[in-house]
């Protein structure tokens, strides 16, 4: 079999980016599928995912050269964007993989399909359905998100598929950590560093902890957003002291991190959102996590299990939770155990591709 992946590939890192490329680099390991891609990363990282420029439309045309890549595949999967406009520059690879009758496979990492098909009219609402109806098999990351492709695949043909952790994070020696780093609350917030992604909340729950002279630590990790840059670093000087920002991290130093803290905090409210594996990678290292119920998270998250929902653009809620975490950190220590063995358990990267694997072969 041979496998055409089209869709990002780090960087940025992003969910979609990095499941993309521990398929093109892991799955030939795990069965004898070779893997071509087409990388459609944008180069800028931006918030504004979905909207169209005459940029983005000049970038993608680009991509376009890589069509002779479809004749040499069996099987072509895509992970295509979320919007009318992230599925139609994906278009060219669809219809030329249905000409050559080559198996089209789509994987959705988000829960903003079905909405933005209900707000399509006329034309555009017909020709997301014509693209979407083109793919013989769909992928999403939880039950609760099918319901993005019930409008153009057949329900047998709709697999769900979670996200997962990498091995290296399973290293860190969760008793140590256990000991050591669950004296003081040590806060994490690992992902882009988006507004609708909550990081503007978190900072300014931090300040009311600050103001109110509560003891704690925090690092932040990841891309800013262009048009968020001055008002976090703004934030940032406030907080200097208890708050490090530490860029974008990966390997060793995303492990370190991880395994550094004990509170993952993640109060999303982003359209696009699907499963974030940040959330899975605390688990994984032994962390708590606050997050908010919102897309997939719930299929994933249970409340006192797993950690502590947030209300969802309210920093006082979050400062609230936090609060209460310093008081009872000790308690919480369960959570984090749970939290390893769930990871363990359920999401390892070889559980990932084997189900991939049985999908694309049609088991």
């Amino acid at each position: 079999m041979k496998l055409l992946l089209i869709g990002p590939l780090p960087p940025p890192i992003t969910g979609n980016s990095l499941v993309n490329k521990v398929i093109v680099d892991n799955l030939r390991t795990y069965c004898p599928i070779d893997v071509d891609f087409v990388n459609t990363s944008d180069p800028k990282f931006r918030e504004s995912v979905g909207e169209f420029s005459l940029e983005k439309v000049f970038f993608f045309i680009g991509r376009y050269k890589t069509l002779y890549k479809v004749f040499r595949s069996s099987k072509v999967y895509i992970t295509p964007g979320q919007t009318f406009w992230g599925i139609l520059k994906y278009a060219p690879f669809i219809l030329f993989a249905k000409l050559l009758k080559k198996e089209l496979i789509v994987h959705i990492h988000g829960d903003y399909l079905w909405q933005e098909y209900e707000k399509l009219t006329g034309v555009k609402k017909r020709i997301f359905k014509f693209l979407f109806s083109q793919f013989n098999k769909g992928i999403v990351l939880s039950k609760s998100l099918r319901r993005n492709l019930i409008p153009f695949l057949s329900d047998n043909k709709i697999f769900e598929l979670p996200n997962f952790v990498e091995d290296y994070l399973f290293e860190i020696n969760l008793e140590r950590k256990l000991n050591q780093n669950f004296r003081e609350l040590r806060i994490i917030y690992l992902s882009n560093l988006m507004k609708e992604k909550g990081i503007l909340d978190l900072l300014e729950a931090l300040l009311i902890l600050k103001e109110r002279n509560i003891h704690f630590n925090a690092k932040l990790a990841g891309n800013i957003d262009e048009e968020l840059e001055k008002e976090i670093f703004k934030y940032l000087k406030k907080l200097e002291g208890n708050v490090k920002y530490l860029g974008v991290v990966s390997g060793y130093e995303k492990k370190e991190l991880l395994e550094w803290g004990n509170v993952f905090v993640f109060p999303t409210y982003y359209k696009m959102e699907g499963q974030p594996i940040s959330i899975l990678e605390a688990y994984a290292t032994g962390n708590i996590v606050l997050t908010t119920n919102h897309a997939g998270i719930p299929d994933i998250f249970k409340e006192n299990i797993n950690g502590f929902y947030v209300k969802k653009k309210s920093p006082q809620s979050l400062a609230q939770v936090l609060i209460e975490m310093v008081r009872k950190l000790e308690q919480y220590k369960y959570i984090a155990v749970n939290n390893r063995k769930e990871a363990k358990s359920k999401y390892k990267i070889s559980r990932f591709l084997e189900d991939f694997k049985n999908i694309l072969e049609g088991r």
